[in-house]
């Protein structure tokens, strides 16, 4: 650590009443670095576009005021020195000089050109293709700094810079500010039970006050990209108490707010979100999600990667599926200002610097027409293709009705319709209701029935993404499953209600059918079964959240003896017109459904 001293007297008292008073930049200060505009404030001093007149180079200096380092955990200056000194990564930002006088202490690094991720953001100016482009850089920064002992410790998106024109397509961003970086093995920068770091970004070891290590980076880059994708932060509440409240609870899952990137980043996302830090995987199982899901959103008319990735060639761009954009219908609230970032900061009285140590000129103004943010703009999408399937169903029913008629089965066409009708009267909305493929899923249910496995029918259910969506299948499946009942002649379930006629005498007429297989159908017995289904199928996910291998054991182990006592009840004392009493495999399928459920989060992740 070298001491600079200023050329005079003038100079020094010129720099003290800068730093106290914010008065006219000082001309020089360490003998070579010519101060020109300011290019951001913090908590932890204050970020100058420099003139290095020594190497005729710019550069950025951050000043820290020498009153100020005294309110500061002893050796902060020295240790974040120390911690940028070890790196040399293109995705990191470089430290040129750390020196410190009688007046303040002065980190001199490179001077990137560009934009806070933050800041691009909130201004919608990245594609997913960027964004997944920077994951992929800070995975590499993370990497690289672990390699050398370094935990960054707040890592969070003002303090990734994402330069104008990147020399390289693998030099998109780059970290920076590692004024509470922890090195591995060196002496400990705070007390135990000290918080230093963003609260928002925070991985639930770090805002204890316990021990962090590299899970803690991963968890935040995690947090970083999650919001970056789908326009949300999880974490960040009302209040900085709010926050700490949702701090180690189970988040979203990326794929609920964004179902058209691939299930491999979603996951891989999902999983380093996780609250146990042996749960998150590593950096590079998170790279290679990044890196497929790169490799397959990037159009194959595109050479000239350089190009794509720079910000400022992307409003010319016409929005696409895989484009953020601003909103102007509450899209402020999506990503929040920087300012947020420094009233969250503050944990334990500590925190790292809010600073942003880029330059350039402004970014051009956005087309001028109304945009929706990304989720908004999902759900837009969402919500107008699934206004289609009611009607869509219904023209089915008619159409499936008067084939049937025309064919001389009445009483098949009245079954037919039937069975159809809950679709267009379940009072569900746009935004639960499932399209085409996922009502489909209801017929899996007597397909199941046919080989005694019916009761695995609500976990299949219960995979669906809302608690509406679930119960509207699971009650459903009931419903079509003793429907196929007297149309397949065959025991699926509880069998057909007793004395009911052969196939072949009802489906040519319309009364018959009516009287002996529909009205029988209608009863409370069905009504309560058909809710059962429901109520397993919308209880579940709640039960089996991926936490952990024995929790869900035990969860689904709850849930399936639940089912089966309950089941068993029911029909026992109410399906006493059935040809049978209990319910056919419902022990075997109940099990089955639940060994199938717990598979199915561990494959997908935790909620």
């Amino acid at each position: 650590m070298r001491s600079g001293e200023p050329s005079t007297a003038a100079t020094r008292t010129l720099a003290t009443r800068h730093l106290t008073s914010r008065s006219p930049p000082v001309p020089v200060v360490l003998d070579r670095y010519r101060l020109q505009h300011r290019l951001g404030a913090g908590a932890f001093g204050t970020v100058w576009m420099a003139r290095d007149e020594r190497l005729e180079r710019d550069v950025a200096v951050k000043i820290l005021a020498r009153e100020r380092t005294r309110s500061h955990p002893p050796g902060r200056f020295e240790r974040e020195a120390r911690a940028a000194a070890r790196l040399s990564h293109p995705a990191i930002v470089t430290l040129y000089e750390a020196a410190v006088d009688d007046e303040g202490a002065y980190l001199v690094s490179e001077l990137v050109r560009g934009e806070t991720l933050d800041a691009l953001l909130a201004q919608g100016r990245l594609s997913d293709r960027d964004i997944v482009a920077i994951g992929v850089a800070l995975c590499d920064a993370l990497q690289h700094a672990h390699d050398h002992g370094v935990v960054h410790r707040d890592v969070k998106p003002s303090n990734v810079l994402v330069p104008d024109a990147p020399p390289a397509p693998g030099q998109v961003a780059k970290l920076t500010d590692f004024g509470v970086a922890h090195v591995i093995g060196g002496d400990s920068l705070t007390r135990t039970g000290d918080v230093l770091g963003t609260l928002a970004y925070m991985a639930p070891e770090q805002s204890d006050g316990r021990k962090v290590g590299e899970p803690a980076d991963l968890y935040s880059l995690a947090l970083v990209m999650y919001e970056a994708l789908s326009g949300v932060q999880p974490v960040r509440g009302a209040t900085p108490a709010e926050t700490v409240r949702r701090i180690g609870r189970p988040l979203p899952s990326l794929a609920r707010a964004r179902r058209d990137l691939s299930r491999e980043l979603t996951r891989a996302v999902d999983r380093a979100l996780s609250a146990s830090p042996q749960a998150r995987g590593t950096l590079e199982q998170l790279r290679q999600a990044f890196e497929q899901e790169l490799a397959r959103i990037r159009p194959a008319s595109e050479r000239d990667d350089r190009r794509e990735l720079t910000p400022t060639r992307l409003l010319a761009r016409r929005r696409d599926p895989h484009t953020l954009v601003p909103s102007d219908h509450g899209g402020a609230d999506l990503h929040r200002p920087a300012a947020h970032d420094r009233e969250d900061a503050r944990a334990g009285g500590e925190r790292g610097g809010e600073l942003a140590d880029a330059a350039g000129p402004g970014a051009p103004a956005l087309e001028s027409a109304p945009a929706l943010a990304p989720a908004q703009l999902l759900r837009g999408q969402r919500a107008s293709r699934r206004g289609l399937p009611r009607v869509l169903w219904l023209a089915v029913a008619v159409a499936f009705a008067v084939w049937q008629l025309a064919g001389g089965h009445p009483g098949t066409a009245l079954l037919a319709l039937v069975a159809l009708l809950p679709i267009v009267v379940l009072p569900i909305g746009r935004r639960d209701r499932p399209g085409t493929g996922g009502w489909l899923l209801c017929a899996l249910a007597p397909a199941l029935g046919l080989i005694g496995l019916a009761a695995a029918f609500p976990a299949v259910a219960g995979q669906a993404a809302r608690w509406r969506m679930r119960a509207a299948l699971g009650a459903l499946g009931y419903w079509w499953l003793v429907l196929a009942e007297p149309l397949t002649a065959q025991r699926l379930w509880l069998g057909a209600p007793a004395g009911a006629p052969p196939r072949a005498a009802w489906e040519g007429s319309l009364q018959q059918a009516a009287a002996h297989v529909v009205w029988p159908l209608l009863s409370l017995s069905v009504l309560l079964g058909a809710l059962l289904w429901a109520a397993a199928a919308a209880l579940l996910p709640l039960l089996v959240r991926g936490r952990g291998a024995a929790l869900d054991v035990v969860a689904v182990t709850v849930w399936t003896a639940a089912l089966i006592a309950v089941t068993s009840r029911l029909d026992s004392s109410l399906a006493t017109g059935a040809a049978a009493a209990t319910p056919r495999g419902l022990a075997l399928g109940a099990v089955l459904g639940g060994v199938f459920a717990v598979a199915a989060r561990a494959l997908r992740g935790p909620v």
